[in-house]
């Protein structure tokens, strides 16, 4: 009879109960122990009366507290895989920096040949390296800002801690980004001038 009452409903439902002498808002009582003394009485009274019907009373605490501790784990994971990800990343930032550096041995070699001075060939790689982190870690930063506005602007967002993490994050990044940049500079000093170009 209930489904042909009501086909749109699926039988399932939530009731948020409350007192009105102790606040239905969760406003703090001023005896504790009173106020949850009567929740007992209430939930076991309506869990006898409807317990045909599957009633089930319990606290908004101990619930909230299990579908917080199941998106907790959800995020905690995919913070680990974004923490493996950005490893896999660095990795391949510094292997990529240092195939520059080998496939441009005579370009380096050139430079060296017509008077850059090594300071000046380190800091030529140096700031290219230097440029293309920086332009990747902003497109990233703003793609990454883009798809958690939703979560920022959110009642239960923390866009300080947020923020705080991403400055360290991006701190860590661009550290290990610039040592990964004097390993590459490193490569290009040590580059011997006359057989890189024999070569070139």
């Amino acid at each position: 009879h209930f489904q042909t009452a009501f086909p749109e409903e699926s039988g399932f439902s939530y009731f948020l109960i409350g007192d009105e002498r102790y606040g239905a808002l969760g406003q703090v009582p001023g005896d504790l122990m009173e106020m949850n003394a009567v929740r007992q009485e209430q939930a076991q009274l309506l869990e006898s009366k409807l317990g045909e019907y599957g009633f089930d009373a319990e606290p908004v605490v101990e619930r909230l507290g299990r579908f917080l501790s199941v998106q907790n784990t959800y995020l905690a994971t995919f913070q680990v895989l974004g923490g493996l990800g950005l490893l896999l990343g660095t990795i391949g930032l510094a292997t990529v920096m240092q195939r520059n550096v080998l496939e441009r041995r005579g370009e380096l070699a050139l430079l060296r040949a017509v008077g850059f001075r090594r300071s000046g060939l380190r800091w030529l790689v140096l700031s290219e390296n230097a440029f293309l982190l920086l332009w990747g870690l902003a497109g990233g930063t703003v793609s990454a800002l883009l798809a958690m506005a939703p979560h920022l602007w959110s009642a239960g967002g923390d866009p300080g801690g947020l923020i705080l993490d991403l400055i360290r994050l991006f701190l860590a990044v661009v550290f290990v980004g610039m040592l990964a940049a004097g390993l590459a500079v490193a490569e290009a000093v040590r580059t011997p001038v006359v057989s890189a170009l024999r070569s070139e």
